[in-house]
């Protein structure tokens, strides 16, 4: 019975056999392999013997494949390329480290999402999770090394911070919007339109009576609202062309820039305050997690 050991050459003769075909000259073929010409040639000579057939040419200095040897050449080159490639795929999938980063479904979804292809290319051997929360998690309970928190640094003496986005709040529109109800250029304006309403149920964030009050305006809902007490789900409402809503610069920007939205009003509000990469002061960040915490600074 013909198995596939008595098939199939050794790896070794195939590796020195590619070499060889390669550059078609045994001596750089024994220079790239470190071993000596006459090793290489042995070997050759043995693969040539297993098979029955000639695959090179001796020539003075070289050594020409045979066209047998070159389908053969072609063949041992893409199988070896393959299981290369295989066992690079291994070696980094056992090299794999998972790195955990708390945040807001509004963050994870809005600013996180959209960069999750760059941060696999730049940092491959990293499995990134995002564990997301209608609170802000308690880092050190959850043993979690890498978190985003909107508000001032003081706010969070137990946590190192890096500053990640300022917050700045406008207000945006979808283009069907505007075009079905022209282009509020004013404050004022926007007033006299429907307005959706963001309700966090545990996070402070900035409302529309304190967004018109800081363009100088004493803002007194009239009417029915829509309100929404998830981020994201506020923005599928404008996308929708159900209204205007507040827009956090840093999660609306590359709607924005896609057209998908457009900020209407003319006014922004700078609260002073800022969206920080945190991480506890309790422990050492691992090297994982520095690569983390310095690659979303980075996209800045």
């Amino acid at each position: 019975m013909t198995t596939f050991r008595n098939l199939i050459p050794s790896a070794n003769a195939l590796v020195i056999f590619e070499a060889a075909g390669r550059h078609e000259n045994f001596t750089r073929a024994a220079e790239e392999l470190g071993m000596s010409q006459v090793a290489v040639s042995y070997a050759v000579r043995g693969l040539e013997q297993q098979l029955g057939t000639q695959l090179f040419e001796r020539q003075h200095r070289a050594a020409r494949l045979t066209e047998v040897g070159e389908r053969f050449h072609a063949d041992v080159s893409a199988g070896l390329s393959r299981i290369g490639r295989a066992a690079e795929e291994i070696r980094m999938k056992g090299r794999e480290v998972n790195v955990t980063l708390a945040a807001s479904t509004a963050f994870a979804s809005m600013w996180m999402l959209p960069r999750l292809s760059a941060l696999r290319d730049d940092l491959p051997d990293i499995d990134l999770r995002i564990q997301t929360s209608v609170r802000d998690l308690d880092l050190d309970e959850e043993d979690i090394p890498l978190g985003v928190r909107g508000g001032n640094p003081q706010d969070w003496p137990h946590y190192h911070s890096a500053e990640l986005a300022p917050e700045i709040v406008t207000a945006v529109a979808s283009p069907a919007f505007v075009e079905a109800n022209g282009l509020p250029d004013s404050p004022e304006a926007i007033a006299r339109h429907r307005l959706i309403w963001l309700e966090e149920p545990v996070r402070q964030a900035c409302s529309w009576p304190e967004w018109f009050a800081s363009a100088g305006i004493d803002y007194r809902p009239t009417g029915r609202r829509l309100a929404i007490n998830d981020y994201v789900l506020v923005i599928q409402a404008v996308l929708a062309g159900q209204g205007i809503s507040l827009g956090w610069r840093h999660l609306v920007e590359r709607l924005i820039e896609q057209g998908q939205l457009v900020e209407v009003g003319g006014h922004a509000l700078r609260t002073g305050q800022a969206f920080h990469v945190v991480w506890p002061r309790s422990r050492d960040l691992s090297a994982a997690a520095t690569r983390v915490r310095d690659w979303l600074l980075r996209q800045t």
